[in-house]
C-alpha cells in the first residue's frame, strides 16, 4: 500500500513571513531562556556557598559557645579559690 505522493502546496509570502516571524520569536525565546536558566544555576551556586559559609559559623559559634563555658567555669573556680585565700 503506497501512500500518493503529494506535492508540497506553494507557501505565499504571508505564510513564509508568518513562519519566519514564528521562528524568529522562538529563537528569542529560547535565548531568554537559557539566560534565565543560566541566572538561576549562579543563584544557586551562591546559594550553596552561603549555605556552607552559615553552616561553617554555625559551627563555630558552637566551638566559640563551648569554649566560653569553660572559661567561666575556669574563672569561677578561681574565683572561689581566691575567696577561700581571703577567708570569705
Amino acid at each position: 500500500m503506497s501512500m500518493p505522493h503529494r506535492e508540497p502546496e506553494p507557501l505565499d509570502s504571508d505564510s513564509l513571513g508568518s513562519l519566519e516571524d514564528r521562528i524568529r520569536r522562538t529563537v528569542e525565546l529560547v535565548t531568554s531562556l537559557r539566560a534565565e536558566r543560566d541566572a538561576a544555576f549562579d543563584e544557586l551556586a551562591a546559594a550553596k556557598k552561603a549555605a556552607a559559609e552559615a553552616l561553617t559559623l554555625r559551627e563555630e559559634i558552637t566551638e566559640l559557645r563551648a569554649e566560653r563555658k569553660q572559661v567561666r567555669v575556669r574563672i569561677e573556680k578561681l574565683l572561689a579559690q581566691m575567696d577561700q585565700v581571703s577567708g570569705k
